[in-house]
């Protein structure tokens, strides 16, 4: 017969063993009056880095508003999950978040829609995710889904827009490499729909290779592209950072010289880094931030200005708040997005009177109208316009960084790379 203390210590090896829900990060402080926010994000997997870097900005503008005493006297708190960047995780965190937790509102969920339809359900905002799919933007627009930034659509637009007019291509001289879901199909749409308005009949007219979500199986839309028949001077492409950075890489090892074109959820300070991890035996007449085996003409178009512009006001702070966050952090597109969006919020719930509800801030958004949050941009939120910003800026990398380019130099790297 076990002794009392054998029983007690039994008990409590089960109760350390037992499952335990997902953690909610960066609330274990919350008061009965605090307004909790909700995040599930890609914090690991292949866009991990983009949701750790997106909470990172969020939590810097929310620090910055619970610094000045925060929202009529309520502080924010973020609750955030990882959802590993897969959908069926981000829904049932969602679920988690509003039914569990009672968030206010779900903010900077990571590249899936998945909770659109949970967040309908529960009469919750589903706020600024880091997503331009075409699920998210309904005209009228879905009450409960409230956009920052330019769709994946905007972004191809702008690409083909800049390589036709500016760069003197054909249709058929542009590719896409995408991942095959509606992420990847979003911005083919809107490139297709884009070269269309440029005289485009025949959309088979213009290749379009893929690859699976979560994997690093990039070789065979590769093989595709080298065995076609007219070789592309411009790939669009709509992926991860890691499988977008293998496919180039070993595009360029096979001797491709195409330009390459990113949207922006790709995680541009990611690729960046990717792209720089070569073998050792580089050639000692290459600098060293130079990689022998690197391409030098990606292009990846941006939903925020650089975020080292310091001559735009929202960047200063950003770039403050941030330092106040951690020390460690470094400035990049991901957290300033992030950061932008949880200043948007603020300055709704800020026009609540009282104790915010769900309802409430959605209210408050759609009353916003034309706002100028220092960012170069004029941003609008309405009853029938839940998408504040239209804007694209795009990037170039160099010398391992991606910086502010001009499309009407787009001909230039074209032109370059066909030599």
């Amino acid at each position: 017969m076990r002794s009392l203390a054998q029983i007690l210590l039994f008990a409590a090896l089960l109760g350390w063993l037992a499952p335990r829900a997902p953690a909610a990060a960066d609330a274990a402080s919350n008061g009965k009056d605090d307004i909790l926010l909700g995040m599930s994000t890609a914090l690991s997997g292949p866009a991990g880095d983009l949701g750790t870097q997106a909470k990172e900005g969020i939590l810097a503008g929310l620090e910055r508003a619970n610094r000045a005493g925060g929202v009529n006297g309520r502080h924010l708190r973020l609750v955030a999950i990882d959802d590993g960047g897969e959908p069926a995780r981000t829904a049932s965190n969602t679920r988690l978040l509003l039914q569990r937790d009672n968030v206010l509102a779900v903010i900077g969920s990571v590249g899936t829609p998945t909770a659109v339809p949970i967040c309908d359900e529960e009469h919750a905002l589903f706020f600024a995710p880091f997503s331009g799919a075409r699920a998210l933007r309904h005209s009228p627009p879905d009450r409960y889904v409230v956009n920052y930034r330019a769709s994946y659509a905007e972004e191809t637009g702008a690409m083909i827009d800049a390589l036709l007019d500016e760069a003197g291509l054909q249709p058929e001289d542009i590719a896409f490499f995408t991942e095959r879901d509606a992420f990847g199909d979003a911005g083919f749409e809107g490139g297709i729909a884009a070269m269309k308005l440029h005289g485009l009949e025949d959309e088979n007219r213009v290749l379009h290779v893929r690859y699976e979500p979560n994997t690093l199986a990039v070789e065979n839309a590769l093989a595709t592209l080298l065995y076609a028949d007219h070789e592309p001077r411009a790939i669009i492409m709509v992926g991860a950072e890691r499988p977008c950075a293998k496919f180039i890489k070993l595009a360029h090892g096979a001797g491709l010289r195409s330009l390459f074109l990113n949207v922006s959820f790709v995680a541009s300070d990611s690729l960046a880094a990717e792209l720089a991890q070569v073998p050792a035996n580089v050639p000692a007449n290459v600098p060293a931030n130079v990689p022998a085996n690197v391409p030098a003409n990606v292009l990846v178009t941006q939903v925020v200005p650089c975020p080292l512009a310091t001559d735009v006001p929202i960047i200063r702070e950003y770039q403050a708040d941030l330092k106040l966050l951690h020390r460690a952090a470094k400035p990049g597109y991901a957290s300033l997005e992030g950061y932008i969006s949880s200043r948007i919020l603020v300055d709704a719930l800020q026009k609540i009177p009282g104790q915010p509800t769900r309802e409430g801030v959605i209210d408050a958004l759609d009353a916003l109208g034309e706002f100028d949050l220092g960012l170069g941009a004029k941003l609008h939120y309405g009853p029938y316009d839940h998408q504040a910003c239209h804007r694209i800026w795009p990037t170039v990398l160099q010398n391992g960084v991606f910086v502010p380019f001009d499309w009407k130099s787009i001909g230039d790297l074209v032109r370059k790379d066909a030599q």
